[in-house]
């Protein structure tokens, strides 16, 4: 058997295509006869639409039609999936507007530039209506009202039967925290075409290409919508230059550049600009918590109370309910935690819809709960590492059930915590940070600690194949969908390291409906858990295949013949006698059969990576500017098959978790209008602004698949938010400071010293909205899906 790859770093086979721009994305693609579409989008974020002229920009030249929802009656949806029925969105608003751009109108040209100039055109009359942004004031009684007939802006709510978990406490910690809404800022936003009918001669009603993750999702999607059957239905994502969550669903303009080709019977294309993906693209987090920590006072955790709202903005998006999935899920994170209350409540406002974000509620829910225990450490004065270490699950109760209704794989909490302290020295650091404090140094050192555990890949199944050629060479394919996370190299290594077939002779396949029969797409750090293992055991069938047809071929024993470390099948015992992968499947065509094998791998339930970050920052006490020094995270993934990829995936986690932290927020005005519309106004930081990330892993192989593989994906990010954020305090402490919100921007920590100074120093607690009270209690079937999101 040839020696195994797996575990070595592979430099990524698909980077060629992407550097050297031989990439096709779906704004590249060149249709015959295409037509553009640009949306006339509502500059209201709430009112009544009392009337809609199109006349003039259909007369406009280039253009072929204007659409307005009562031409295309198009049916409402709610998304990914629907978080209250009653509440579904139009892909194109009818008599209500409930956010700045939400599309009202709909040009269709024979260029993109006609398409736009036309917009201009179209004269839309608005009633405006009082607009509600926040989504804890949206669920006050005298709240402006998105939905008339259903009476309340509560989308959702929730509450546990007993909410007295903290009787026993002999310390009580709270606090209201915040989980910022974000934009998820792809380098390549939304983009569809659509083709009536087949493509390159195949016979489908609907050929559709669209930037997305989940490329069979969307086709289930668009079938059900417009009545067809799915297999009539073809859906390609070429390359997609990034998703994070943002591209899982079909949009609401999706759903209109399919009724207008339809409508028309010509193809049409729609890729939104950067100001329009930062109104229309569903922004991510999006919470408030108001979390009560029991403890003793040793620092033994006997409770925890969570209240939380879940921003939905308009429409119920999807992103709300996440409340009720993986923040709920996660809530009691690496802690052994007797007793838990969870309460939630997701409020409609007239804003963009909520979506995904990278870690979709995991990070949420561990921002919460490692904000309280630096808090609690605070409090009872202990240090912060030595307070999580008393509370700690330990290795020996796994497989763990937790109170919010899934059961933890394996861990080892402790071990991740102890590297990334050893890494980081964080006694040293402390010794500096002290000396700092007695200097009266103006630049504070804080040092935060954050750990985690987070959920992925959840149970069920996914495809995946592999076929030899005469050749010698193998087409692999899955039914995910790779936007960027290195897909291509990682099967390839799986099935490189089944049969023997050199990486840069396996070819591999993907995110075409027509070619790949069937998959559950990308999400929630699914795919080497799921495709991958499904690529393995696709592997091995075609290895039996192969071996039992050498063996014929060399006349011994099937149990005689294996792979040798040239990656040929050989007879134990004969070195001569040996043939080639070539060979066999020739072999297998000259009978009219193909060595290949297309199944379904399942697994029984989600998984758990953890890990430990630990961030060192300095912050400048007369200006509030954050610094971020050092940032060290290990991060456990169960095996690791590829370092390359996992450090490139930690990388990426850590950029967009450090930047929550300290730089980016979508905001609105009181009316509802968008402050952050653009990248000039909403702050992203490059690559200047932080430092060399320090990375490495423990490992912890899963019981649930062959490869022993947990996601990693996202565990980068829903690890350093609270860490940075914990730094930030830690620098502060000494000063009084108790919580600075996220994200700890200059003029919030600025406030803070200023305040702590004066000696007024915020409780950051206060009570929770009433309707927390009113919620109906959950019934002790409703526990929570073990599985991923998004």
């Amino acid at each position: 058997m040839p020696g195994s790859i797996l575990g070595t770093s592979v430099r990524r086979v698909e980077d060629r295509d992407l550097i050297t721009g031989a990439s096709t994305y779906v704004g590249n693609l060149a249709l015959e006869g295409v037509l553009h579409l640009a949306f006339v989008r509502s500059p209201l974020a709430h009112g009544t639409i009392t009337g809609i002229d199109t006349s003039a920009a259909k007369a406009a030249p280039g253009v072929v039609a204007v659409f307005t929802a009562a031409d295309l009656d198009l049916p409402a949806h709610g998304g990914l999936f629907v978080v209250n029925p009653d509440i579904l969105r139009p892909p194109l608003a009818s008599d209500r507007v409930r956010f700045v751009g939400e599309a009202v109108a709909v040009v269709v040209a024979e260029t993109k530039a006609a398409a736009v100039d036309a917009v201009e055109l179209v004269e839309v009359d608005y009633d405006p209506l009082p607009a509600v942004v926040d989504m804890e004031a949206a669920l006050e009684p005298d709240a402006e009202l998105q939905f008339p007939d259903l009476g309340t802006n509560l989308a959702k709510g929730e509450r546990s039967a007993d909410a007295e978990v903290l009787s026993d406490a002999e310390v009580v910690v709270r606090a209201r925290l915040v989980n910022q809404r974000l934009a998820v800022m792809p380098m390549e936003g939304n983009a569809i075409a659509v083709l009536p009918g087949g493509y390159e001669g195949a016979d489908h009603d609907l050929t559709i290409w669209v930037s997305t993750q989940m490329p069979h999702g969307f086709r289930a999607q668009a079938a059900a919508l417009f009545g067809l059957e799915q297999d009539r239905v073809r859906v390609i994502a070429p390359h997609v230059g990034g998703g994070f969550g943002g591209k899982a669903g079909m949009l609401a303009e999706h759903t209109t550049a399919v009724g207008v080709a339809r409508a028309l019977g010509r193809p049409v294309t729609w890729v939104e600009t950067r100001s329009e993906n930062l109104v229309s693209m569903p922004h991510g987090r999006g919470q408030v918590a108001y979390y009560e920590l029991g403890l003793t006072r040793d620092g033994v955790i006997t409770g925890l109370r969570a209240r939380v709202v879940g921003d939905s903005g308009a429409y119920a998006g999807f992103g709300g309910g996440l409340v009720f999935l993986s923040t709920h899920t996660m809530a009691t994170g690496v802690y052994r935690i007797p007793k838990l209350a969870f309460d939630g409540a997701v409020a409609l406002t007239n804003t963009t819809p909520m979506g995904a974000f990278r870690g979709a509620g995991r990070p949420e829910a561990t921002a919460h709960i490692e904000r309280m225990m630096d808090l609690a450490a605070a409090e009872l004065g202990i240090d912060p590492v030595e307070l999580r270490r008393r509370n700690f699950i330990q290795p020996d109760e796994f497989p763990y059930q937790t109170l919010s209704g899934v059961r933890y794989d394996v861990g080892d909490y402790d071990l991740s915590l102890r590297e990334a302290l050893r890494l980081v020295d964080y006694e040293k650091l402390r010794e500096e940070q002290a000396t700092r404090r007695e200097a009266g140094d103006p630049v504070q050192l804080g040092i935060g600690v954050s750990v985690y555990v987070e959920i992925t890949g959840g149970a069920g199944d996914e495809f995946g194949s592999v076929t030899v050629h005469p050749d010698g060479s193998a087409t692999i394919s899955a039914g995910t969908s790779a936007h960027g996370q290195g897909h291509a190299t990682a099967f390839a290594m799986v099935a490189s390291d089944r049969l023997g077939i050199p990486v840069e002779k396996i070819r591999f396949v993907q995110s075409d409906t027509a070619t790949v029969p069937r998959g559950g797409g990308t999400g929630g750090s699914r795919s080497l858990q799921m495709a991958g293992n499904a690529v393995r055991a696709a592997a091995d069938d075609v290895l039996e295949q192969g071996r039992r047809r050498a063996a014929a071929m060399l006349e011994a024993s099937v149990d005689d013949v294996q792979l040798t470390e040239d990656g040929e099948f050989g007879v134990v015992g004969v070195p001569s006698a040996t043939v080639s992968w070539a060979q066999v499947a020739s072999g297998a065509q000259a009978e009219g059969e193909q060595i290949f094998a297309g199944l379904d791998f399942h697994q029984d339930s989600a998984t758990f990576p953890f890990g430990a970050h630990v961030a060192v920052v300095e912050v400048d006490t007369d200006t509030g500017r954050v610094t971020p020094r050092r940032h060290v995270a290990v991060d456990d993934c169960g095996r690791v098959l590829n370092p390359l990829i996992v450090e490139g995936q930690q990388h990426g986690g850590l950029a967009q978790g450090i930047a929550q932290a300290l730089y980016e927020e979508v905001v609105f005005d009181p009316d509802g209008q968008p402050l952050t519309g653009t990248l000039a106004d909403y702050r992203m930081p490059s690559a200047a602004d932080l430092m060399m990330f320090e990375t490495a892993n423990t490992e912890t192989p899963t019981p649930l698949n062959p490869l022993g593989a947990k996601g990693i994906g996202e565990s980068a990010t829903v690890g350093s938010t609270p860490a940075v954020q914990n730094a930030v305090v830690d620098a502060l402490s000494a000063l009084g400071v108790r919580h600075v919100d996220l994200p700890c921007t200059p003029e919030r920590v600025w406030r803070a010293v200023q305040d702590a100074r004066a000696g007024a120093t915020t409780d950051p607690w206060r009570e929770p909205p009433a309707v927390f009270a009113t919620l109906p209690v959950r019934s002790e079937g409703d526990a929570v899906a073990d599985e991923g999101t998004i």
